[in-house]
Protein backbone atom coordinates (compact mmCIF):
# COMPACT_ATOMS: atom_id res chain seq x y z
CA UNK A 1 0.00 0.00 0.00
CA UNK A 2 1.00 3.44 -0.35
CA UNK A 3 -0.05 6.74 0.77
CA UNK A 4 0.73 10.24 -0.50
CA UNK A 5 -0.31 13.91 0.25
CA UNK A 6 -1.24 16.03 -2.06
CA UNK A 7 -1.77 20.56 -2.58
CA UNK A 8 -3.07 21.50 -5.90
CA UNK A 9 -2.98 25.05 -6.65
CA UNK A 10 -4.41 27.06 -9.54
CA UNK A 11 -8.30 27.51 -10.24
CA UNK A 12 -9.08 24.87 -7.83
CA UNK A 13 -11.69 25.61 -5.80
CA UNK A 14 -15.48 26.44 -7.19
CA UNK A 15 -14.72 24.48 -9.86
CA UNK A 16 -15.89 20.73 -8.77
CA UNK A 17 -12.36 19.78 -7.96
CA UNK A 18 -12.49 18.49 -4.54
CA UNK A 19 -16.19 15.95 -5.71
CA UNK A 20 -13.93 15.45 -9.32
CA UNK A 21 -11.29 14.21 -7.48
CA UNK A 22 -13.03 12.37 -4.80
CA UNK A 23 -14.98 10.44 -7.89
CA UNK A 24 -11.82 9.14 -9.48
CA UNK A 25 -10.29 8.07 -6.30
CA UNK A 26 -13.11 5.86 -5.17
CA UNK A 27 -13.22 4.61 -9.30
CA UNK A 28 -9.48 3.71 -8.44
CA UNK A 29 -10.50 2.06 -4.84
CA UNK A 30 -8.37 4.47 -2.93
CA UNK A 31 -9.16 5.85 0.51
CA UNK A 32 -8.18 8.83 2.31
CA UNK A 33 -10.11 12.38 2.18
CA UNK A 34 -10.10 15.84 0.16
CA UNK A 35 -10.51 19.07 1.23
CA UNK A 36 -10.37 22.81 0.32
CA UNK A 37 -7.69 25.03 2.02
CA UNK A 38 -8.14 28.60 3.21
CA UNK A 39 -5.41 29.52 1.28
CA UNK A 40 -7.37 28.50 -2.18
CA UNK A 41 -5.15 25.47 -2.87
CA UNK A 42 -7.21 21.92 -2.39
CA UNK A 43 -5.31 19.22 -0.58
CA UNK A 44 -5.90 15.40 -0.51
CA UNK A 45 -4.45 12.54 1.11
CA UNK A 46 -4.82 9.22 -1.63
CA UNK A 47 -4.07 5.65 0.12
CA UNK A 48 -4.53 2.41 -1.77
CA UNK A 49 -2.15 0.50 -4.46
CA UNK A 50 1.01 2.34 -6.05
CA UNK A 51 -0.43 2.54 -9.85
CA UNK A 52 -3.99 3.53 -8.77
CA UNK A 53 -2.32 5.95 -6.26
CA UNK A 54 -0.25 7.55 -9.23
CA UNK A 55 -2.75 7.39 -11.68
CA UNK A 56 -4.94 9.54 -9.72
CA UNK A 57 -2.19 11.72 -8.67
CA UNK A 58 -1.24 12.43 -12.55
CA UNK A 59 -5.46 12.99 -13.06
CA UNK A 60 -5.15 15.75 -10.00
CA UNK A 61 -2.46 17.40 -12.52
CA UNK A 62 -5.19 18.35 -14.96
CA UNK A 63 -8.01 18.07 -12.73
CA UNK A 64 -11.33 18.92 -14.12
CA UNK A 65 -12.45 20.64 -17.65
CA UNK A 66 -13.06 23.59 -15.50
CA UNK A 67 -9.94 23.81 -13.13
CA UNK A 68 -6.74 25.38 -14.30
CA UNK A 69 -4.15 23.14 -11.77
CA UNK A 70 -0.85 25.69 -11.50
CA UNK A 71 1.09 23.23 -9.36
CA UNK A 72 1.02 20.31 -7.42
CA UNK A 73 2.78 19.09 -4.92
CA UNK A 74 2.97 15.29 -2.99
CA UNK A 75 4.96 13.66 -0.72
CA UNK A 76 4.52 11.43 2.20
CA UNK A 77 1.72 11.93 4.23
CA UNK A 78 1.89 14.92 7.51
CA UNK A 79 2.62 12.75 11.12
CA UNK A 80 -1.07 13.58 11.86
CA UNK A 81 -2.55 11.94 8.75
CA UNK A 82 -0.47 8.67 8.35
CA UNK A 83 -2.69 5.91 9.33
CA UNK A 84 -5.09 4.15 7.59
CA UNK A 85 -8.58 4.78 6.16
CA UNK A 86 -11.54 2.79 5.32
CA UNK A 87 -12.99 4.76 2.84
CA UNK A 88 -12.54 7.95 0.67
CA UNK A 89 -14.35 10.97 2.82
CA UNK A 90 -14.76 15.35 2.13
CA UNK A 91 -13.54 16.97 4.86
CA UNK A 92 -14.02 20.28 5.47
CA UNK A 93 -12.35 23.38 4.55
CA UNK A 94 -9.21 24.33 6.90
Amino acid sequence: MMTRQIRVSGRVQGVGFREALREEAERAGLTGWVRNRLDGTVEALLQGEPAQVEAVVDWARRGPPSACVGALSAGAPERDFDRPYARFERWPTA
